[in-house]
């Protein structure tokens, strides 16, 4: 059987946030089908290896690979078709208030290349659906509740068939009911199609109950926990 190929991986790579190093030897690997967290405290270097691996932060040290390209040496016109690669949902939704929910997914279409109206209506469609938004693809996001932003946001992020979900505190803003609803539409999303996630958390309630690949991230280190009882509690606040 023919061993699969990492999505996602990180040799001996240095992140940065901002001009400073904040983590150093980053060894990561995640797989199809993989659900991994990175947790630990703030300001502790999870969100910057969310952003070097969407390219907005360089590698300049170590080795990376994100869907196929090299992190380290990327071109800027090689950005866009990486990011075509995966899909990202954010804490704050990011989502564009001054249209409605279908105009938000049909301006990501647009701007990633498709051009067929009916291709892109069917597959507007299809990602509302799956996320349990199809009634609502003519609200604007103020008439929509945090959690249903959310979803709308996961609709998008679904898009283009990603190979990976990036999500950086996706329940972040929200109560512990919705996140709940969150956490086991993502889950769905990792079981039914094998799409890999990545999930940026602070929350130790999360990773315990929907389980998945630990890394954490602590004393300018991201290692994964290879004993989830050994999870330093104090590290993932």
């Amino acid at each position: 059987m023919e061993e699969k190929s990492p999505v996602i991986s990180f040799e001996n790579a240095d992140i940065l946030g901002g001009d400073a190093t904040v983590i150093y030897g980053l060894d990561m690997k995640v797989y199809p089908g993989d659900f991994v967290y990175i947790v630990g405290k703030v300001g502790t270097g999870k969100t910057s290896i969310i952003r070097t691996i969407i390219a907005e932060s360089p590698l300049k040290k170590g080795s990376g690979i994100a869907c196929g390209y090299k992190l380290d040496g990327l071109k800027d016109k090689e950005i866009p078709y990486l990011r075509r690669k995966m899909g990202v949902v954010f804490q704050d939704f990011q989502l564009l208030m001054d249209r409605t929910v279908e105009d938000n997914l049909l301006f990501v279409l647009k701007a990633t290349g498709w051009k067929q109206e009916k291709a892109m209506n069917e597959r507007i469609e299809y990602v509302l659906k799956a996320v349990g938004m199809e009634l609502k693809a003519h609200k604007m996001p103020h008439q929509l509740s945090g959690g249903e932003q959310q979803r709308v946001a996961i609709a998008r992020a679904l898009l283009n068939d990603p190979e990976v979900i990036i999500a950086d505190e996706p329940t972040g803003n929200l109560d512990n009911e919705t996140a709940d609803g969150i956490m086991k539409l993502l889950t769905g999303i990792n079981r039914e199609k094998g799409t890999a996630i990545v999930m940026v958390t602070h929350n130790r309630q999360i990773f315990d109950k929907y389980p998945g690949k630990v890394m954490v991230c602590k004393d300018e280190r991201c290692t994964l926990q290879e004993d989830e009882e050994a999870i330093d509690l104090e590290a993932t606040i």
